[in-house]
Formats: structure tokens, sequence, C-alpha cells
């Protein structure tokens, strides 16, 4: 199988470690174990008691009833054993593209977007159509763009929603259109859902499972619950067929979840309220932080914001964005994801949910470095 450079990835690899100020980042500010005690309130003696005396087997194959139910609380219409776990979200979207298409189907995607959603299904022999989004229309998806590349049948259509690298979130009304256009072809239609729940306002959002059959929705623990060192993640569809498909192939390459990775998203799920109610907290106030820099910077521009943790920025200076990006990293610390990673050139994807002191020095970083450039 061959498949492209996973550019984002490869970059974050690369250079994370060492970085100053990590504001390149995509989780909401991590926790750790001891934090997700007090948040949840748990006794953490009992806790790990109990976790210690377990005896490390493959645990619950296809995860465990308090883990199922908790991811089944996300969603208004999924029930548990309509939930595959997975290994994350990145897991999750490798496995059905893996059990679902083959070589040959119309698979539409878009970019910007999570490099997954289009670069996997091409290295399966996927026919791949790419629907741009636009700056100019908040980075929405084109309706009738979006009929034109169905014409003929599609097997899936991918979105990421709320949208990586530039945070859009697609309104509900727009999300019905596109299970039409779905409908109409009986396509899968995946949706990243990553970064779902992390909004700036307190409206519901919608998960595509919960509008459309044959809607399918990933997920994780990293994101949204700040524990990307659970490596646990999950699929959840109503799609019978799928389920089916699902379960097969997830026998050959993943058998199950690590039962001590299950444990801890249960615990998390559990008090799902408190830790949600934190997160917004820090991207809602993060993002009033980045808008305000952005306002007083003269060479930036971008969309602002309206999900997740991410935003993509623009700038006009002329130099291609991984000079940038590395020149900045070597002479003030300052991390961030250039914007060729994702085809968007002239641009960088700034991650504002870290914790409030390394963004604010990130930031004013960046501005120093910014303003060095314009002496030369």
């Amino acid at each position: 199988m061959n498949i492209k450079p996973f550019a984002v990835e490869e970059w974050m690899n690369a250079y994370e470690t060492g970085a100053r100020y990590n504001i390149a980042e995509t989780c909401v500010d991590s926790v750790s174990l001891d934090e997700l005690f007090e948040l949840s309130g748990t006794d953490k003696a009992s806790f790990l008691n109990k976790l210690c005396a377990r005896r490390l087997t493959y645990g619950a194959i296809e995860g465990s009833p308090d883990l199922k139910e908790g991811i089944a609380s996300l969603y208004r219409t999924i029930k548990p054993g309509e939930i595959v776990p997975t290994h994350g979200a990145s897991g999750g979207n490798h496995h059905v593209f893996y059990s679902l298409i083959n070589p040959g189907d119309k698979v539409i995607s878009i970019m910007p977007s999570y490099q997954q959603l289009y670069s996997i299904p091409a290295s399966l022999g996927a026919d791949v159509k790419i629907m741009h989004l636009q700056k100019e229309n908040r980075y929405l998806p084109d309706v009738e763009e979006l009929k034109k590349l169905a014409e003929g049948g599609v097997k899936m259509i991918c979105l990421n929603n709320p949208n990586n690298p530039t945070g859009a979130l697609i309104p509900e009304d727009i999300l019905e259109e596109v299970v039409k256009i779905a409908k109409s072809c009986n396509a899968y239609l995946l949706v990243d859902e990553v970064y779902r729940h992390l909004t700036q306002d307190d409206e519901w959002q919608p998960s595509i499972v919960d509008m459309y059959e044959k809607g399918i929705s990933t997920s994780s623990m990293s994101k949204v619950f700040s524990l990307a060192g659970v490596r646990l993640g999950w699929i959840a569809t109503h799609d019978k067929e799928a389920l089916k498909l699902l379960w097969s192939h997830r026998d050959y390459n993943l058998i199950s979840c690590g039962m001590i990775d299950d444990a801890i998203a249960a615990l998390a799920l559990a008090s799902r309220e408190k830790i949600l109610e934190r997160n917004k907290k820090i991207v809602r106030e993060n993002l009033a932080i980045l808008d305000d820099w952005m306002k007083k910077e003269p060479h930036l521009s971008y969309v602002k914001p309206t999900a997740g943790t991410t935003a993509l920025v623009y700038y006009d200076f002329p130099i291609d964005s991984y000079t940038l990006c590395r020149q900045m990293y070597d002479s003030c610390g300052a991390f961030v994801t250039p914007g060729d990673c994702f085809n968007e050139p002239r641009s960088m994807r700034i991650g504002y949910a870290a914790d409030r002191d390394t963004l604010k020095k990130g930031l004013k970083a960046m501005s120093t470095f910014f303003r060095s450039l314009e002496t030369k």
C-alpha cells in the first residue's frame, strides 16, 4: 500500500518535544490522573487498588459496559451496541476506510482537513474527489458543489466537524442538506467529530449519527476530554451492515483496546459534565485571548473559529510556511503548524487550548518574531 507522508503528524513528531511554547497542540490542556480523580470526586486509593488487582488480560473485547454506556451518552440515539472502540480517533478513521472502502469506490472528502480523510482512501485505491473549503465561505461545505461531485453515485462522503485546522462548525441546516445528498446516493457519511462539544456557545452540537442512519461518527478521549495519553477512541453508527464489517475487520487489526485505558476513559465519561465545563471554559477564554492578539497583528488574518481548538491564521510575509515556522521555532521557541501541512500556503495552524500562560507567552514570542521580519 502506497500512502502519502502524513504531513501534520511528521511535523509534530519532529518538533513538539523540544518546543518552548507549544501552541501547535490540538488537545485541550491535558489532565493528569490526579486531576481526573479530583474532577470526578473519585477516591484515588480505591480506584488504583482495584485496577492494580486486576489480571492484565485482554479485558472486555468489545469494550466494557461502563465505557460504552459513557460513549453512548454523548449522542441522542446511539446505543452501546452501536459503538466500536478503537485505538484513538485516528484508529477509528483508519478502521472505517479499511473496513468499508474498496478499490474504485468513489469517496468525496474536504480540504483543508485532517489528512487521513483523503490520503487513506486514496491509498486503498478509491477514486477520491476533493471539495475545497473556501475562506470566503467561512470554510463551510458548498452544498451545490457537493451535489455535482456526487453525481453518478458515491460510496462515502467524509467531513470533519468541527473542522481541523480552521475551527469551522457546520450549522445543522447545512448538515441536513449534506444528509439529503448522501441519502440520494445511499452513501455512507463519515464525520470525524473529535472536537465535537467544544463550542463557543451552549447550544447542543448534533452528531451525524443522530441525523442519518448511514452516518458514521468517529471520536476519542484525546481532544475534548484532555486524555490523549489514553489511546482510546470509537466509531458509532446505526448501520447494521457497517457494524458487521467493522467488527469483522477489527478481529484482524485490534482485537481489543487496553483494559487500563478502558477503565480510565469510563471514569472520565462518568464525569463528562465536569470535564466539559472545564474544557469549554478554557477554549472560550483562550479564543478571546487569541482574537485580541489577532486584532493587534497587522500582517495576520483569519476567520475566527466557532468551535474546536484550532485556528488557521494567514500572514502576508513573502516566505513559505515551513520556513517561517522553522525560523520562528528556532528564534523564539514558539511552535505552530505550517499551513502547507494542510495545502494552505502562507498560513499556520495555532492551537489555542493550551494552558493560558503558555498561550500568552507563545503569542508574545510570535509578535517579537514578526517584528524582526518587518526589519528584513
